[in-house]
């Protein structure tokens, strides 16, 4: 679950548009495409999508739902009856957390400002962009997915590489549909993101993900809108 420091799900994880390739019911590399490198996953302005959140070592899998809105974007995992409900949101570009249930956590955490102000869907795909293939993979499943799998992390500090100590704060694992990086099917996450959680591991895995317009994305009660003068 993304904290007010950084985003999830997310996993789960943005000013282009909808992918408008097809994905196909099987792998579709040929020997001219194989030796290509994918491109990355895009998180599209427009998108529906309907899945699980699961948080393993507590024993968590819930209802998560991801859509996105002429750029705008809302996850939201669990709910009112479920042990969490949460939402990551990029709204009029900046990033928003509520936590409103969580094992072990005392009283909501509030909406109040943006977590990260300047932060939209254009700052996560430029994030995406720097993603390291892994390779192609099946997702089993019915039906199976067939996907690209990516790698995206972050360090601290981020240079210089070599016999420095560093510490890697967030580790994040994409699969994104062979044809089309705009459908997201699955995100694995860990790192300081998820500090709620024991392991500080957590992933979704989506069943359905629409290339059209999901429900106008809307601040909930207590969210303070972008660019709103400080006492108002």
């Amino acid at each position: 679950m993304a904290t007010a420091a950084a985003c999830s799900t997310l996993l789960l994880a943005l000013a282009l548009g909808p992918a408008v390739a097809a994905e196909s019911s099987g792998p579709a590399a040929t020997s001219a495409s194989a030796s290509k490198t994918p491109d990355p996953p895009r998180l599209p302005g427009n998108f529906n999508g309907k899945g699980r959140y699961f948080v393993p070592d507590l024993g968590v899998d819930v209802p998560f739902k991801f859509r996105g809105n002429k750029g705008d974007i809302k996850m939201v995992a669990g709910g009112r009856n479920f042990p969490i409900w949460f939402m990551n949101i990029i709204y009029d570009g900046s990033l928003y957390t509520v936590v409103y249930r969580w094992p072990g956590l005392v009283s909501p955490d509030p909406c109040g400002n943006p977590a990260i102000a300047n932060f939209s869907r254009r700052s996560l795909n430029g994030l995406l962009a720097r993603s390291r293939f892994v390779g192609k993979e099946i997702l089993q499943g019915n039906p199976r997915r067939y996907v690209n799998h990516f790698r995206t992390s972050a360090v601290a500090p981020a240079m210089p590489p070599g016999n420095y100590f560093r510490i890697p704060i967030a580790l994040g694992d994409v699969y994104v549909g062979q044809n089309n990086p705009g459908r997201f099917w699955k995100v694995l996450q860990f790192g300081f993101q998820d500090l709620f959680d024991p392991e500080l591991d957590e992933w979704f895995g989506m069943d359905t993900f629409k290339l059209k317009p999901g429900k106008k994305v809307v601040l909930p009660n207590g969210c303070t809108p972008p660019g709103t003068p400080p006492g108002s």
